[in-house]
């Protein structure tokens, strides 16, 4: 079946998207607003988009015509970091995707420590194995939506932290005690299966 992008409707898109680009990984990004207050929510339109030097991004939808309190906040500081979502943080990363009032800190909601970044003013997530510190270089506004859009961020990485625990020789990953967590669609995240290898 073709699916034409004009006469479809966006809801409609969307399951088509999250369905088929699948799986995804959450970014979990910790801000800061200009009173202090912390926000944490999770994007899994996000990923790595380039090594030299290391850059990220994610995009954020804008319901309504209306900014989240995460691009809000990225916007005024130009800050952010992003928290890496594992099986043992996965209910906490989903308390922290409802919608709350601005002045609310998501780290206490979902229960989370924040503890200090070294070069950005937002906080990270303790139970987190791996937190990036960013520097947002470049946003952009999509264009031509129809119910509010979307906003792409891109973040320059400062500094990675990665736990000891998942750490092996050469700078692999272990990912028997890493056990990271990737977004399907709907209500549905997924775990590593089997994992194979192909030789360039």
């Amino acid at each position: 079946m073709q699916f034409d992008i004009q006469n479809t409707e966006s809801s409609a898109l969307y399951k088509l998207l999250t369905g088929t680009v699948i799986p995804r990984p959450i970014g979990w990004v910790s801000t800061i607003d200009s009173n202090g207050t912390n926000n944490l929510a999770p994007f899994s339109f996000f990923n790595v988009v380039s090594e030299d030097p290391p850059h990220v991004m994610f995009s954020t939808v804008r319901t309504g015509n209306k900014n989240k309190d995460t691009l809000n906040n990225i916007i005024l500081n130009k800050q952010f970091v992003v928290n890496l979502v594992t099986e043992d943080v996965v209910e906490q990363m989903n308390t922290t995707s409802q919608s709350v009032a601005a002045d609310v800190d998501e780290f206490e909601l979902a229960k989370v420590t924040p503890i200090h970044s070294v070069f950005v003013k937002p906080k990270r997530v303790k139970e987190s194995l791996v937190h990036f510190e960013c520097e947002m270089v470049h946003h952009y506004f999509i264009e031509n939506h129809k119910n509010g859009g979307a906003c792409i961020i891109i973040g320059k990485i400062l500094t990675m932290h990665i736990d000891d625990s998942i750490l092996l020789e050469n700078h692999r990953i272990n990912l028997e005690t890493y056990k990271p967590v990737a977004r399907l669609a709907g209500s549905n995240y997924s775990k590593l299966g089997e994992i194979f290898s192909i030789k360039r």
